[in-house]
């Protein structure tokens, strides 16, 4: 059914009702320290982030109730601003190829600042038109923004207020849990990660698997769907294509691990590459139409209000000719940002063409990548939307149209260019981290009967406290750990697996050594699983095989996409236990998913802990309390520890979760 039928679909909007509080923007702020610094750590270890929206509007909740005159719509108002700066933390995907390709020694502050708000305040307002396109005339699922809906309408009783504390009880199990484990980890007294190789005919492939709490939650958190395509991704790349890309040709002198590493990052990543890039352009192509349409019934809606015509509470938005206005302002300090990139490099003087083509570029390519991360944010949820496809995608635009337009180059020259595309790829790519959110939240205000101006008024209050606090957290972790492949990075450098491969595409297209054969492959298995999916989401109505999340499980290292099926098949026997078990099913589930997340939180937060430790001493192992003489024990520990403790968390889970609401807040087991 259609959500524009506002009578059954929506809640109607409560006059007089406190919505956009200073309150509110201020707890919203604080949630953001801890979701944020969490999404940055996740994002560059895993290439992964996660929707904060529920966890946010849960903790809310239970810290709102303390004061008098709260409502439903400001604590969406909350969890709106949190879960804004948290997913804008997927800027990470791009900036930091800047450090490994040698240009950026660190992350300047008052720069990245400006790349982050400036993309994310455009990203808000291009989503406000698709959102009568996307949300208010479409029937797309939207399962995070619907579920976030449904917390707040439950937390909005008494019955849901003593949830709320059972709910807040399972987060902090889940972080304790997941970061005492890291902490193991760090001691050296468990390893957190196997790997291994194995000879196939005259090549071979590679085995692993990192033992990460986090990863059993962001497993649970996409589902079985998402999950059961990236271990179809994983087959394909490990299963297939590098066994036939090492054959013969693994390198002397290297260990086979090794070797079969090297070729998995250079050759076999970028079958994933084309898989993603096709993926994306099939989804803008469905949906065209519906965005024009958006366009058109908000230039409609702002007519009737310049008119004096009444427009309900719920259907008023920021205005579109403000819209328009502060997308043509903001081209402004994005040209001024641009040239103060180019300012004292190889391409001062001669790069006005370059800067004018790419203001162009953001302004053309910030609707297009809004509209595909929207889209897909409402199919199947902004966890799994094609944040990292866009990113490609863009970067291979960017490029191709920079070099076009700047001619020929000298190297370094070259270098500059590089580096250029990637700053301006990422101000799209803050276009797209925060469309891919805000339809998400639109739909939970919806549901709730928000006032959508005043939401997209907290959105960008969100991205203002994003663009603040992910800088210095960037530059923790480059300082503490370094990322792979960048200069002078150790052991323990964060793969930042979306950053190494849209540098490495980058880096190809200005080189002339990007071996588009090998993008092409990846095209050509995209169209064919674009073509499965479809088959199966016609023919069975319950069956799908998303083509970016294949892609991204050909990409990313098998010791991160292998856990995530695990944790999306645990959730999925989770979630038919609360189907089976009879009473309040749907609360049962929810607070599967505050465990999942307070596993994410709890490693992801240790991790920041431990990141500033690092840095401190300048030691990468400054706690280790085992030498390696004990590393094969470590890893028998760290697995029989692993199972043990997932299987206590989900057994715990259910405890709480089987008993009754009033009795949640005073168990003592």
């Amino acid at each position: 059914m259609a959500t524009d039928d506002a009578t059954t679909t929506t809640q109607k909007a409560t006059p007089g009702l406190r919505e956009l509080t200073l309150r509110g923007i201020i707890l919203g702020g604080l949630i953001t320290l801890v979701f944020t610094a969490a999404n940055v750590y996740l994002g560059l270890k895993v290439g992964l982030t996660f929707a904060t929206a529920i966890p946010a509007a849960v903790i809310s909740m239970s810290i709102l109730r303390y004061f008098s005159n709260h409502s439903i719509i400001e604590n969406n108002i909350v969890q709106t601003i949190a879960s804004a700066a948290g997913t804008l933390s997927a800027i990470i995907f791009v900036l930091p190829g800047l450090i490994m390709i040698g240009w950026w020694t660190g992350f300047p502050y008052w720069t990245t600042v400006a790349v982050c708000a400036i993309g994310g305040i455009l990203g808000v307002m291009y989503s406000i038109p698709l959102r009568r396109a996307l949300v208010t005339g479409s029937d797309l699922p939207y399962p995070e923004g619907v579920a976030a809906a449904e917390v707040l309408r439950v937390g909005d009783t008494t019955a849901g207020a003593n949830e709320n504390k059972g709910g807040l009880r399972i987060i902090l199990i889940g972080s304790l849990v997941s970061a005492g484990f890291s902490l193991l980890a760090a001691l050296k007294v468990i390893s957190n990660s196997l790997a291994g190789a194995i000879k196939v005919g005259a090549g071979g492939t590679m085995w692993g698997a990192s033992l990460s709490l986090a990863l059993i939650g962001v497993g649970h958190l996409v589902g079985l769907t998402v999950g059961i395509a990236m271990l179809v991704g994983l087959i394909i790349s490990f299963g297939i294509i590098l066994p036939i890309q090492t054959n013969g040709e693994l390198p002397s002198g290297e260990t086979l691990l090794d070797g079969v590493s090297s070729i998995f990052s250079s050759d076999v990543r970028f079958v994933g590459a084309g898989a993603i890039a096709v993926a994306a352009i099939w989804t803008l192509l469905k949906i065209i139409g519906p965005i024009v349409k958006g366009i058109k019934t908000a230039l409609v809606s702002a007519r009737k209000r310049r008119e004096g015509d009444s427009v309900v509470l719920t259907e008023q938005d920021i205005p579109i000719n403000y819209v328009a206005i502060v997308i043509l302002v903001a081209l402004i300090p994005i040209g001024l940002l641009l040239w103060d990139f180019v300012h004292d490099t190889a391409l001062h003087g001669t790069a006005g063409g370059i800067i004018a083509v790419s203001i162009i570029l953001v302004f053309v390519i910030g609707l297009v990548v809004a509209a595909v991360c929207g889209y897909m944010a409402g199919l199947i949820g902004s966890s799994n939307s094609p944040i990292s496809g866009v990113g490609i995608l863009v970067v291979i635009i960017a490029a191709l149209l920079i070099k076009m337009v700047y001619g020929p180059a000298s190297d370094a020259e070259n270098t500059a260019l590089i580096a250029f595309t990637l700053f301006v790829s990422a101000v799209i790519f803050g276009v797209a981290t925060i469309s891919n959110d805000n339809l998400q939240d639109l739909k939970t205000g919806q549901l709730v009967g928000a006032t959508p101006w005043k939401q997209q008024v907290a959105l960008i209050i969100g991205v203002l406290f994003g663009s603040a606090v992910i800088p210095p957290i960037l530059e923790l972790m480059q300082t503490a750990f370094g990322f792979v492949g960048a200069p002078g990075a150790g052991d323990d450098a964060l793969a930042a697996p979306q950053a190494a491969l849209i540098s490495s595409l980058a880096q190809g297209v200005f080189g002339g050594d990007l071996d588009w054969t090998l993008i092409g492959v990846g095209v050509a298995i995209g169209v064919g699983i674009i073509i499965a999916d479809e088959v199966l989401t016609r023919t069975t109505k319950k069956f799908s095989l998303p083509p970016l999340a294949v892609g991204m499980g050909m990409y990313l290292p098998i010791a991160l996409t292998l856990v995530i099926p695990i944790g999306a098949i645990l959730g999925t026997f989770y979630n038919k236990w609360a189907d089976k078990s009879g009473g309040d099913v749907e609360r049962k589930k929810r607070m599967g998913v505050l465990l999942a997340t307070g596993l994410i939180v709890g490693e992801s937060l240790f991790g920041v802990v431990f990141a500033g430790i690092v840095a401190a001493t300048g030691d990468d192992n400054p706690i280790g309390i085992v030498g390696a003489d004990f590393e094969t024990t470590s890893e028998y520990l760290g697995v029989i520890l692993f199972v043990v403790v997932v299987a206590w968390l989900y057994k715990k889970t259910q405890q709480i979760a089987s008993k009754p609401v009033e009795d949640v807040n005073v168990s003592k087991d």
